[in-house]
């Protein structure tokens, strides 16, 4: 045996399972120091029990706490009733969703108001797009144009028309750590990964044109699944509910 050669690949392995080993050290660290940095504001109570669930915080934990009103809004009759995507003359490149100022100048003159709405790249797919209404920078999350690809090509939308007729009392919203601490506790399952936390507004649609929206933090899991939580009143909902009240109420 060629134990010089052997002592060689030794050394070798050694130094190459110590650096993997420094890698995933490095890993673990980082990692931690981000749960450190996103969970700063959540009760140690509520990081225990991240742990002992598995919960993951990716997503940044907003620290505003504007005062904001319910907005009273006119939804066009022709925005949800029977409503069929409108077909675009020329298909488009889906790259222009990247650039807003590429967006508004291929299709602004096609789809009305179209500077009005911003793009979610979270709540997308493959074969669409999903921009909502916007009103002073916040998202109307019941207000959506999508915008349906096919081969990499924008070749239709649908779009959800408004007239906002105004906003009610402003008032103070619940912090961000508040509703996650609560959606930690009661509602997210083992494993759950929170990968995106947003305030907007939210509220059930009426067979009316005439709607009310509440100030709403929107909780994303990585999963897809979406909960939405009432920023005055603290009332829970998910998508499945379909903007139904729940009787769930965070305090």
């Amino acid at each position: 045996m060629d134990w010089g050669r052997a002592k060689n690949v030794l050394i070798i392995s050694f130094l190459l399972l110590n650096v993997l080993l420094g890698y995933q050290l490095w890993l673990d660290i980082r990692e931690q120091l981000n749960m450190n940095v996103n969970t700063a504001e959540l009760p140690k109570d509520k990081v225990l029990l991240m742990q002992q669930k598995r919960i993951s915080l990716e997503a940044n934990l907003p620290l505003e706490t504007p005062e904001l009103g319910d907005l009273t809004y006119l939804l066009h009759s022709d925005s949800r009733k029977n409503a069929e995507p409108v077909i675009l003359d020329k298909p488009v490149d889906s790259t222009i969703m990247y650039k807003k100022s590429e967006l508004i100048k291929t299709l602004g003159s096609r789809i009305p108001e179209l500077d009005q709405y911003a793009f979610d790249l979270l709540n997308s797919s493959v074969d669409k797009f999903i921009l909502y209404r916007v009103v002073e920078g916040r998202p109307m999350f019941d207000v959506k144009l999508t915008l349906y690809i096919s081969n990499q090509k924008i070749i239709s939308y649908l779009q959800d028309r408004v007239e906002l007729l105004g906003s009610g009392e402003a008032k103070p919203v619940l912090p961000a750590a508040k509703v996650v601490a609560s959606l930690i506790e009661t509602y997210l399952p083992d494993g759950a990964i929170i990968s995106d936390i947003q305030l907007g507004y939210k509220g059930p649609i009426f067979d009316s044109e005439k709607q009310v929206s509440a100030p709403s933090w929107r909780v994303m899991l990585e999963s897809g699944q979406l909960f939405y939580v009432n920023a005055i009143s603290g009332e829970v909902a998910t998508d499945e509910e379909q903007g139904e009240a729940a009787a769930n109420v965070i305090h």
